[in-house]
């Protein structure tokens, strides 16, 4: 039955204090409305408050509220009072003696009342039936439709808040976003006992609330994996960036027992990109998000497990076996790993920046806060191919979007058609040979300071929103060590070893190492945190693929 399936869990509810009379609200409900709707009833004003918290945080919806006028504590007039704050939209019916009914007609006007009825109300199909079906049709044709997703109250200005949003966003887990100055985002902090001083607040789907979880909490509770389900593997991937994930698609494919570990979200930098366009066989482009969707449905089909979550701090040698160490202390083990873990953007050292990162600076978010800054001036700093790709997203809603860039142009680091896109978009423009000398702003980004490089000139200008995409920094400190790195942190790797092309003073087998092949045998690299790699996402994948190959290579011969 349609209507069935579509209300499947929106609740009539109905309060009593005579459980007789309780019980005799509820069959006649059931008797007519049990196939489609669900019936609650409880016994005091309180206990119903309290069900209607525990709907409210679970994202169920409350058509109808039944309420008996006479009940000690609270009667039903204070209940709907403040039933009101926390499903507004519900339908509202007052159940009354005949003595009762002056109290009644008063209620219309305190708590917006619907209707209310007389007791008794037999027979049902003349007294009740009739008026919970015209309650029931107008609700139905309001808005308020369930949203089966994640919830998070925050406040625009938090730091934290950004975070968690762009972990949902960035692991596909669907989330509404309510601010916590908002009526319905006050309501749900008011059902999970939160005064709001502690944010974000994350409602799961099922109800259950997490005051400012941090990333492990989340990931647990909204359903990715962050466990591992075994003690040894054949190959721990670590890093879910395109590298990473071609390596899991691959190894898990030819029969590989693969891991992958992500510290954050799968997608890596690529991931954050609004339109990739030169990937091969995507002639109209494709977007970081659904080519990392698909690639982690991919690795998961073959029957790859991927870790979302969890941070790996160390890389041990145990005889044949390589040993992953996280952070909370446990580990895994394997007979190989590739080291995928990507770079990060380096951060702005000018003044102001790290106190108001996620409070208008962000790093490689502009898919999550693009709605919040529609209509505003926004700076992009950077001026690679994903500070093009961030300035072509953004300037769909924006006013206006500046780049700024150190260099007199933007031919040496962008791809030929992302500067044509740039010069064509009118609301888009470029100031070279400039750089971000301070942000400035109490809770939020207010103004910065530009400085042009040939001149040494400062000007102060009005920004809200500034998103940096400059350089590249490698993750990886926690292999020091252990994995021989150049200057620069980037793992090195075959004949890159070593100035001559000899293997390294340490290596012990008879071969040199194959060529993403780091200096600890079975150990190998791919992608942006090779040093001399091409970062590009095309190369990234190839190397998460070749390095499979070798992996399987050196298997044969251990």
């Amino acid at each position: 039955m349609a209507q069935a399936a579509e209300t499947a869990r929106t609740v009539i509810l109905t309060v009593d204090d005579d459980p007789g009379v309780s019980r005799a609200v509820a069959r006649d409900l059931r008797r007519r409305y049990g196939e489609s709707y669900r019936i609650v009833r409880a016994e005091s004003g309180e206990s119903a408050l309290e069900a209607l918290r525990e709907l409210k945080l679970r994202g169920d919806l409350v058509a109808v509220i039944l309420a008996d006028y006479r009940m000690p504590q609270m009667n039903g007039i204070e209940f709907l009072e403040q039933a009101l704050d926390v499903y507004p939209g519900a339908r509202r019916v007052l159940l009354t003696a005949y003595a009762d009914t002056n109290a009644a007609i008063d209620a219309i006007n305190v708590v917006d009342l619907d209707h209310y009825l007389l007791k008794p109300w037999d027979p049902p199909e003349e007294k009740l039936y009739p008026v919970l079906d015209d309650l029931l049709q107008a609700w139905r044709c309001s808005d308020f439709r369930p949203v089966p997703s994640t919830k998070v109250v925050g406040h625009r200005w938090s730091a934290r808040s950004s975070e968690v949003r762009e972990f949902l966003a960035r692991n596909q887990v669907p989330y509404r976003w309510y601010s916590a100055d908002e009526p319905e985002g006050q309501r749900l902090l008011a059902a999970a006992g939160q005064d709001g001083q502690r944010l974000p607040l994350v409602i799961t789907p099922e109800g259950a609330p997490l005051v400012a979880p941090e990333a492990p909490e989340l990931a647990a509770q909204v359903g990715l994996a962050t466990t591992p389900t075994a003690e040894f593997y054949d190959l721990v991937v670590i890093g879910g960036g395109p590298a990473g994930l071609g390596a899991a698609v691959y190894g898990a494919s030819e029969g590989l027992r693969t891991v992958l570990v992500e510290r954050s979200a799968t997608g890596g930098q690529a991931g954050q990109s609004s339109r990739i366009e030169n990937y091969l066989g995507f002639p109209d482009g494709v977007s970081g998000g659904q080519l990392t969707d698909r690639a982690r449905r991919q690795a998961a089909k073959f029957g790859a497990e991927i870790l979302t979550a969890r941070d790996v701090t160390a890389l041990e040698i145990n005889g044949a076996a390589r040993v992953v160490r996280f952070s909370d202390g446990s580990a895994i083990a394997a007979h190989s790993v590739i080291l995928a873990t990507g770079v990060s953007y380096r951060q702005l050292e000018a003044p102001g920046c790290i106190d108001l990162t996620g409070c208008g600076v962000y790093y490689g978010s502009a898919l999550t806060e693009a709605a919040s800054c529609h209509g505003h001036d926004i700076y992009i700093v950077g001026g690679a191919n994903s500070a093009g790709q961030a300035a072509m997203y953004l300037s769909k809603g924006a006013k206006s979007v500046t780049l700024l860039v150190r260099g007199p142009d933007l031919s040496a680091s962008m791809s030929h058609y992302l500067i044509q896109q740039i010069n064509e978009a009118p609301n888009i423009s470029v100031r070279a040979r400039t750089v971000v000398e301070a942000a400035h702003g109490s809770d939020h980004l207010e103004q910065l300071t530009l400085r042009d490089v040939d001149t040494g000139q400062t000007e102060l200008v009005d920004a809200q929103w500034m998103f940096v995409f400059i350089g590249a920094a490698p993750l990886t400190d926690w292999l020091d060590g252990t994995v021989l790195r150049d200057d620069h942190g980037f793992i090195l790797a075959g004949p890159d070893l070593s100035a001559d092309g000899r293997p390294p003073a340490d290596w012990e087998l008879d071969r040199p190492p194959y060529h993403l092949e780091t200096n600890i045998p079975g150990v190998f690299v791919a992608g942006d945190a090779r040093a001399e790699s091409a970062k590009r996402v095309a190369s990234a994948v190839g190397e998460g693929a070749m390095a499979v190959m070798l992996v399987h290579r050196y298997l044969e011969q251990s």
